[in-house]
C-alpha cells in the first residue's frame, strides 16, 4: 500500500446489525469495503429489555481480525444507553435498551424539579423518553446504580474493553442530556438539582483525540500487530453520518436515514428558544464545534416491523406495489410514540388511520405506500421548521444512509419539500468514522475538504421534485387536523 494511503477500521453499529467497515484514504482517494457484518440483536429477560453488548463486542473483534492490518480504530454506535462498571472495572449487567418500558412516566417526575422549558433552555435536548437523563432517573433507586464507579455509553464501552482507556466522547455525550451545547461541557447545576453524579461519567474527548491502545490480549484475538491506535469519531452515529453529508457550502438540511430519521441542519450555534422547544427540536453536538440541529422521526423502523411481522417479504417487489398506490390516501404522524415499541405494526397503522377518518389501508402495499408518504411528510415538516426556528435558508436536501436505497422514499421525499434530493452515501457513519481517524492522522483536511472528497469518490443520485405541491400541504393539514 502506497504510504499515502491509510486503512483505517470503522466499527459502525446500528440497532439492528453491526458492522466492522475498512476504509482506505488517500489525498485524492476513498474506498470503503465491508470485513465483517453481524446481527444486533436484542433480548427480552425477566426484568426488561437489554443490549447483547458480549455479542457485539465478539462481532467487533471478528471485524478487527477479517479486517486484517490497520492504522487505526474508530468506534460509532447509536446514542443515549449506556454500561455500568464496579470499581474493578467490571460490567454490571448488559445496558438497558432505550425501548425498554423502565422510563415511562419519568419524565414528568424530572420536570417536578426541572420544568421543562428551564431543562430545554439549559440542554438544547429534545424531549424523548429515553434520553439518558430519565434512564439514569429510572434506575436511581437500582443497586446496579448504588454498586456503580463508572458509566460508559456504548460506544466508549466497547472502546475500554479494546484499550482500557476510559472516556466519553462528546457527541454523544450531548444526548444525554446532560451537556450545556454553549459550553460544550456538563451542565453540574442541572446535575445537582436533579441528583445525578457526574462522577460516574469518564473524562470528555473529541472527535480525533486519542483514545488508547489496542489491548495485548485483544491484537493476540485479532491477529493485529500493535501498535494500533484507536482513534476517537463522532461516537453517536449521526454525527459521523452528518459528516459524511457530501454538501457545498452551508444552505443544505440533511436527513439520516435507518431505523430512525433524523432530519435537520449543521448550525453553528445551538437554538434555545421556547419555540423551538415547542416544536421538539434537538440541540445534539457535531463535529468542530457544530451543533446538529435536528428532530428525531421514527424512520423505516415502521417499515422493518411491518416486513417483520410478515414474514420478512421480497422488500423490492413490496416497495414496486407501493409505488403503483395512489399517493397520499392515508398519512399518519411518524414521530407519534404509538409508533416507538416493537410489534403489531400493522395493526398499529391502520388503527391510527381509521381514527383519524381517513381510508384505512388493508393490502401490504397501500401500508407501505401510507409509510413511506408519511416519512416523506414528516421529513417536509422538520426541514421547513428547522429553516424558520433557526432562519438559515435550504436549498438542497441530502439523504444519507441505509434510506438511500429506498429510491421511492427519496423521490417521495423530494416531492414533499419541493427541494432537489441527493441520496448518498449510503454508509454514511462508516465513512464520517473513517474520515474523522484519516484526518487524525493527516490524511485529510478541513470538513469541506472532507466533504469535496466524499462527493469526488460516492456514488450520489439527484431527485428533482415533481407532483403536486398543494396535494402534500393538504395531507398536512390533513394529518394537524387529526
Amino acid at each position: 500500500m502506497s504510504e499515502h494511503v491509510k486503512s483505517f477500521a470503522a466499527v459502525d453499529l446500528g440497532a439492528s446489525s453491526g458492522r466492522v467497515m475498512v476504509g482506505r484514504v488517500g489525498p485524492e482517494s476513498l474506498e470503503l469495503t465491508e470485513a465483517h457484518r453481524f446481527p444486533n440483536r436484542p433480548v427480552r429477560v425477566p426484568e426488561g429489555l437489554r443490549w447483547d453488548i458480549l455479542s457485539l463486542y465478539a462481532g467487533v473483534l471478528d471485524g478487527l481480525r477479517a479486517a486484517g492490518q490497520v492504522d487505526s480504530v474508530g468506534i460509532d454506535s447509536w446514542a443515549v444507553d449506556y454500561g455500568l462498571l464496579n470499581a474493578d472495572g467490571a460490567l454490571l449487567g448488559n445496558p438497558v435498551h432505550y425501548r425498554d418500558a423502565r422510563t415511562e412516566g419519568v419524565a414528568e417526575k424530572v420536570w417536578a424539579t426541572v420544568p421543562a422549558a428551564e431543562l430545554y433552555a439549559a440542554t438544547g435536548l429534545q424531549y424523548a423518553p429515553f434520553n439518558t437523563l430519565y434512564q439514569l432517573t429510572a434506575a436511581r433507586s437500582t443497586a446496579q446504580l448504588a454498586a456503580a464507579e463508572r458509566l460508559l455509553l456504548v460506544p466508549d464501552l466497547l472502546a475500554y474493553w479494546l484499550t482500557g482507556v476510559a472516556g466519553t466522547e462528546i457527541t454523544n455525550a450531548s444526548t444525554t442530556q446532560l451537556i450545556d451545547p454553549r459550553t460544550r461541557d456538563w451542565s453540574h447545576d442541572l446535575a445537582d438539582r436533579l441528583g445525578i453524579d457526574l462522577t460516574l461519567f469518564a473524562p470528555l474527548r473529541q472527535p480525533g483525540d486519542p483514545a488508547g491502545l489496542l489491548l495485548p490480549r485483544v491484537l493476540e484475538e485479532t491477529g493485529l500487530r500493535g501498535p494500533v491506535p484507536v482513534t476517537t469519531v463522532g461516537s453517536h452515529d449521526t454525527a459521523s453520518a452528518v459528516a459524511a453529508v457530501p454538501a457545498a457550502g452551508q444552505r443544505f438540511a440533511y436527513i439520516c436515514t435507518g431505523t430512525w430519521s433524523l432530519a435537520g441542519l449543521e448550525l453553528e450555534r445551538p437554538v434555545l428558544t421556547e419555540a423551538s422547544r415547542a416544536a421538539n427540536f434537538t440541540n445534539e453536538l457535531g463535529l468542530d464545534g457544530t451543533v446538529r440541529y435536528l428532530r428525531n422521526i421514527m424512520g423505516l423502523w415502521l417499515l422493518q416491523e411491518c416486513v417483520r411481522e410478515w414474514g420478512q417479504p421480497d422488500l423490492g417487489e413490496l416497495l414496486r406495489a407501493a409505488a403503483e398506490v395512489p399517493a397520499l390516501r392515508s398519512v399518519v404522524d411518524a414521530g407519534d410514540a404509538t409508533f416507538l415499541a416493537p410489534g403489531r405494526m400493522p395493526d398499529r397503522i391502520t388503527d391510527a388511520c381509521r381514527e383519524s377518518g381517513q381510508p384505512v389501508p388493508e393490502s401490504r402495499a397501500e401500508i407501505t405506500r401510507c409509510i413511506l408518504d408519511s416519512l416523506a411528510l414528516a421529513h417536509r415538516r422538520a426541514i421547513r421548521e428547522a429553516e424558520a426556528l433557526a432562519d438559515h435558508p435550504v436549498d438542497v436536501v441530502h439523504i444519507v444512509g441505509g434510506g438511500t436505497r429506498n429510491e421511492l422514499l427519496c423521490q417521495l421525499t423530494a416531492d414533499a419539500c419541493g427541494l432537489p434530493v441527493v441520496a448518498g452515501p449510503a454508509e454514511a457513519a462508516a465513512l464520517g468514522n473513517v474520515l474523522v481517524q484519516a484526518r487524525a492522522h493527516g490524511l485529510v483536511g478541513d470538513r469541506t475538504s472532507m466533504r469535496r472528497l466524499l462527493a469526488r469518490t460516492q456514488p450520489l443520485r439527484r431527485y428533482e421534485p415533481r407532483g403536486d405541491a398543494a396535494a402534500w400541504r393538504a395531507a398536512q393539514d390533513r394529518l394537524t387536523r387529526g
